[in-house]
């Protein structure tokens, strides 16, 4: 699923245990958690929150020993609770994974070189062809393309060959006994034992990112456990060894996140010199027709139903795109721009498309973390109303920039940049 764009590990948005709500986390992949630009995990977990972030006074073997009779209570059987954690003990990696808050992050166009890489694309066009009777099936049965279940198995795992090599069951324990989300690790860790009492993997092959994200999908247990299918008819889910079971899976998690099959996830746009870049915001939707009708470019010829947003991943200085239902669907899975629109690209460079026009602004230096919260103090100081700083550029952060650039009378187009957190030190 994370882009602010780092490399993919982790998890940001509500997640629930069952319900198209679930968020697959991306972990394995650095190019994956570059997109998500929180740092460990790429898809999504729950915010953190004065109510989840606990401090616990019970030593491990006291969690360990309260969590037992949850498990147990929740239908876990005692003989394999003991299996899997026998010898489990705090795993430091993972806490120091989980308290991470790098300064610096990637540029999307960064990103989008690493992601859409030659050897990307070389090897995807490759599986393509390798895959390709597995790849009919499972778009007969899900509904979903085959280039763009490719270009999520390369950037989630670089097709199967970064997974994460850690204990699920440690680094799950771990993060539930004094991680940031503990009520949200507890609920992965309950889920992962579900996993190992299905018989789909034994203990000791259970393995993923830090943050519990598993297999050539990098599934956090929740979604595994709602969405993973044996595709390959050996009676197991088995989305670490098997390409055709973590393909499936994946295709039925987008299916349930509304893929539909065939259509484009969104295309690039030229916008008039007059355009109001306030309608660059992922939270209005137009109609295609609607979009021309405002004097967009590059839209497919005739009159269109079908709705989009404008995204413009680097504001008025860079390309632009407008993106329909399949990129929403891509967001479900991993809730960034800039992975979302990298699964899309992809998919397209294997089918030799997929080039971007328009040149991005190569020499614009990003905010830092630090800098990123300095913006949103100053922006909230000037009435713009932010949100809490918490160095995250989301809706409100967006909206509130928005507001300060039509004071200014620049193009509102909610996008940070240097030169606005330049004004906003010039005021008192």
């Amino acid at each position: 699923m994370f882009f602010p764009f780092v490399p993919v590990l982790l998890l940001r948005t509500l997640v629930t245990a069952a319900g198209l709500s679930l968020i697959v986390a991306c972990a394995a992949e650095p190019l994956a958690r570059a997109a998500s630009g929180t740092s460990p995990q790429a898809i999504t977990a729950p915010e953190a929150s004065a109510a989840n972030i606990v401090s616990t006074p019970l030593s491990f073997s006291e969690w360990r020993e309260a969590f037992r009779t949850e498990a147990l209570a929740a239908g876990i059987s005692p003989q394999l609770f003991d299996r899997a954690f026998a010898g489990v003990t705090p795993d430091a990696s993972v806490i120091a994974a989980d308290r991470s808050q790098p300064e610096f992050t990637r540029p999307v166009w960064q990103y989008l070189d690493g992601a859409l890489s030659d050897q990307r694309v070389r090897n995807g066009k490759r599986l393509l062809a390798e895959h390709a009777a597995t790849l009919q099936g499972i778009e007969a049965r899900y509904g979903v393309d085959r280039q763009a279940l490719v270009a999520v198995w390369g950037l989630e795992s670089s097709f199967g060959q970064i997974q994460g090599d850690k204990s699920v069951i440690r680094s799950l324990a771990t993060l539930a006994h004094e991680g940031r989300r503990p009520q949200f690790a507890k609920s992965q860790l309950i889920a992962a034992l579900q996993i190992l009492e299905s018989g789909d993997i034994p203990v000791e092959q259970l393995r993923g990112s830090w943050a519990g994200a598993m297999g050539q999908t990098q599934f956090i247990p929740t979604t595994y456990n709602t969405h993973a299918v044996d595709f390959d008819g050996d009676g197991r889910r088995d989305i670490w060894n098997s390409p055709a079971d973590a393909l499936a899976s994946a295709a039925h998690y987008l299916q349930a996140s509304g893929w539909q099959q065939g259509q484009p996830w969104g295309f690039e746009v030229r916008l008039p010199e007059t355009f109001d870049y306030a309608l660059a915001d992922m939270e209005l939707r137009k109609t295609l027709g609607e979009w021309s009708r405002l004097g967009l470019r590059g839209l497919p010829a005739g009159s269109d139903e079908r709705s989009a947003s404008l995204l413009l991943p680097a504001g008025h200085r860079g390309p632009a795109f407008l993106v329909l239902d399949n990129f929403r669907a891509i967001l479900r899975y991993n809730n960034s721009s800039a992975y979302a629109l990298a699964i899309g690209l992809l998919g397209e460079r294997f089918q030799g498309s997929g080039q971007i026009a328009a040149s991005w602004p190569r020499g614009e230096q990003p905010l830092s973390r630090s800098e990123r919260l300095e913006l949103q103090e100053r922006l909230d100081r000037q009435g713009f109303n932010p949100g809490t700083p918490d160095g995250i550029i989301g809706a409100n952060t967006r909206k509130a920039i928005r507001g300060f650039q039509q004071q200014l009378g620049w193009p509102a187009d909610g996008h940070p940049s240097q030169e606005l957190l330049g004004r906003l030190r010039d005021r008192p």
